[in-house]
This record gives structure tokens, C-alpha cells and sequence, in this order.
């Protein structure tokens, strides 16, 4: 597989003969990355739709590229929804990176009682960039062609409303009555047999974990409350932790 790898969001089914990068992508293949003209590129946009090219030119804002065939993506073994209370510090873009590497379907960054980050408008907006911005970089560096959606910053109490279409809907919970999540799932795969998983839910607690009240909406809501063992995780390592195994389980499953 050619090293480089660029982003285009190419619209329609048609297969261009070639593709001009925005300034963004070509000055990080060009200056960053140093390719040179012939060298052969991957581009992909983010929806299982990959080409593969040659830099045909290389202009450090309006990279070219030839395109020599296009090919699509198997789809995901499964779709994972991370709903993630919003950390302090840089925490929450490490986060949407390894996500994005795990290959998570959906990111939905939340407010809680517990929340200590408060984002106006303005801040909001910024920050969806950047965790945009961490999503693309992720899925580049580890070759992955799907993009995960980002929402905008949601209430906890709006998102157990509303969660999507899930065959699963787990919460991290440091409550009484949270069980292990091999016995969830085993619980689900002995009451559901033949039927794959195939959509799931998992929302992580700020650090201080949802609030009883939230926790016991998010229970009204369907949600299964999770231990991830005795040990208290910071928020971030709690994340990745289930994702890794649910990731592993929907896909076996």
C-alpha cells in the first residue's frame, strides 16, 4: 500500500479521471509528506470510496492527481456509537483519535450534570473542527476509509432520548447493579441466537461518572449499566477499553 494517503470529498458515483486536493491536503502531502510527481497516492472520502493515483502535480494548494482506479470498501462489520462526556484538557482528541482508529461509526460529544467544560457557541463550533480535524488525521495514518460521523455537543438526557436505531445500548457506570459487559453480551447473544449485533451504543461518564438522575434516564431509556471491573478509569481509558472489546465482539458475532 503507497504510504501516502490524502482526503477528497468527492461527490457522485462517477470515477474521475483526476482529482485537485484542497489547500489543506495538498500542502500536507506536498510540504509535509514530501511526495514528489509519480509517486503513487491513496485518496479516499470518508465513506469507503477510495482511488488510487499518482501525484501528477505538485502544487503545494492544488495538489493533482491521476486517478488509475477506484475501488469501494467492504462495509463495516458493525456500527459503534460513542456518546462521550466531555473531558478536561486535550483528552477528548486523543479519544476521537483512537476511536477513529478502532473504527467507531458515530462520535457524539456530551454535556452532563458532572461536565467542568462548558463550551459557548463560538468554542463549540472550534472544537467540533478540531475533533473533525483529529478524525481525518486517525483515519489516514491507519488506512482506515470510513470516517466516523461527529454530532455536535449534545445533552446526556437528549442523547438517551434519542440514541439512534441500536441493537444495544450500553453505559459505563460505577452505580450498584452494574454487570460485566462479557455478561451482558453473553445475556443478549443466549436471548437473541442466530442474531448478529450489528448496531450498538456506548456512553462513557464524565470523571465523577453520570449523575443518579441521568443514570436512571438513561435505564428508562434501555441502556444496560456496565462494569468495567474494580478499578475507577479516567473517562478516556474507560472509552477505549469497551470499544476495543465491543469492537471485537460485534465483529465476531
Amino acid at each position: 500500500m503507497p504510504d501516502y494517503r490524502v482526503y477528497h470529498s468527492l461527490v457522485g458515483a462517477t470515477t474521475p479521471s483526476q482529482l485537485t486536493l484542497d489547500a489543506a491536503e495538498s500542502h500536507h502531502l506536498v510540504n509535509v509528506n514530501r511526495a514528489r510527481v509519480g509517486d503513487p497516492v491513496i485518496a479516499f472520502d470518508g465513506h469507503g470510496r477510495e482511488w488510487l493515483t499518482t501525484l501528477a502535480g505538485a502544487a503545494k494548494r492544488a495538489a493533482i492527481l491521476h486517478v488509475v482506479s477506484c475501488r469501494s470498501a467492504p462495509p463495516r462489520a458493525a456500527a459503534i456509537t460513542l456518546a462521550q462526556a466531555l473531558p478536561k484538557g486535550p483528552a477528548m482528541d486523543a479519544i476521537v483519535r483512537k476511536a477513529t482508529e478502532i473504527g467507531v461509526a458515530r462520535l457524539v460529544p456530551l454535556t452532563t450534570a458532572r461536565t467542568q467544560v462548558h463550551l459557548d457557541d463560538d468554542r463549540s463550533d472550534r472544537k467540533h473542527e478540531k475533533w473533525a480535524t483529529a478524525a481525518l488525521e486517525a483515519a489516514k495514518q491507519c488506512g482506515n476509509p470510513w470516517l466516523p460521523t461527529l454530532d455536535p455537543v449534545t445533552a446526556a438526557s437528549a442523547f438517551f432520548t434519542t440514541p439512534g436505531d441500536q441493537d444495544l445500548k450500553l453505559i459505563a457506570s460505577l452505580h450498584h447493579g452494574a454487570r460485566p459487559l462479557h455478561a451482558i453480551l453473553a445475556a443478549r447473544r443466549a436471548a437473541s441466537p442466530g442474531q448478529p449485533l450489528r448496531r450498538a451504543a456506548w456512553a462513557v461518564g464524565p470523571e465523577g461518572d453520570f449523575t443518579p438522575e441521568e443514570m436512571a434516564h438513561a435505564l428508562a431509556a434501555g441502556f444496560h449499566p456496565v462494569s468495567l471491573g474494580p478499578l475507577v478509569l479516567r473517562c478516556e481509558t474507560a472509552a477505549i477499553y469497551a470499544l476495543s472489546i465491543l469492537s471485537y465482539e460485534l465483529a465476531a458475532s
